[in-house]
């Protein structure tokens, strides 16, 4: 008697690499009591933006290097604070070394832009009509086009579109988030949070018909409305990145 072929068993789990919501915090001092007071003072100002999200710390900024030591004593004082810090942002030896230290994942940074790329910048332009979606491309998505979504974006749901433009034909609702790795148009209300350039495109922008955001960023740089400023409110709105700000600016304006 032959016996049966045994069931295909399912492996244990499945890995996956794919866009995380990852938060870069770019380190400009070791004072621990300072970072522990602002992280304190963000997480006061937007709760749901800011508590218990995973950050990664950059430590390029620095000009003295720091011992792991310091760094451990950072970043208990940011968990204490109410953020998580998961990891360090790629950087050179040290910054691999102090990693193996403190027994952390180093990711690439959310900015892929130098000081140097950024000054080499031009300067703010002026605000221009909505432009066609223009795709980003790479060997993985020759012929990609913008990725189209007609639905409402509601509450906890996210929205994201790899190497191209995301186009949003209705609205996007309060604590939702549309992302892209090229440009965001959302063709209705923005009452969430908006995301262009996610891997480090500094040219991307983001549009919408009636501006009401939590939160918008281009290219990791971002910025947090607790009050929208009133020439702003409900109406049509671009944003764009010049070297290390954020402009923002009514459409047809």
């Amino acid at each position: 008697m032959t016996k049966a072929a045994p069931a295909a068993r399912e492996p244990p789990f499945v890995i996956r690499f794919g866009p995380v919501g990852l938060a870069q915090m770019r380190v400009q001092t070791m004072d621990a009591a300072a970072v522990h007071a602002e992280v304190m003072a963000r997480i006061a100002s937007a709760p749901q933006l800011f508590e218990r999200t995973a950050v990664c710390l950059d430590l390029g900024e620095l000009e003295m290097v720091p011992t792991a030591r310091d760094v451990r004593a950072l970043l208990d004082a940011i968990k204490r604070a109410g953020m998580l810090p998961v990891a360090l942002a790629r950087g050179n030896e040290i910054v691999d070394g102090l990693a193996r230290e403190l027994d952390l994942p180093v990711v690439a940074q959310v900015r892929a832009v130098s000081k140097q790329s950024a000054e080499m910048q031009p300067k703010a332009e002026a605000p221009a009509a909505v432009p066609k979606a223009a795709a980003l491309l790479d060997a993985d998505s020759q012929g990609a086009v913008a990725q189209l979504h007609h639905q409402p974006v509601r509450s906890g749901q996210r929205v994201y579109a790899r190497n191209r433009d995301l186009i949003v034909t209705t609205t996007v609702g309060a604590g939702a988030e549309v992302m892209a790795d090229g440009c965001v148009h959302v063709y209705g209300a923005l009452r969430g949070r908006a995301l262009a350039g996610a891997r480090g495109e500094i040219t991307a922008r983001v549009f919408c018909q009636e501006f009401n955001a939590e939160l918008v960023s281009i290219a990791g740089v971002f910025r947090v409305f607790e009050t929208i400023p009133a020439e702003l409110v409900g109406k049509p709105v671009q944003a764009w990145l010049s070297g290390e700000d954020l402009h923002f600016a009514r459409l047809g304006s």
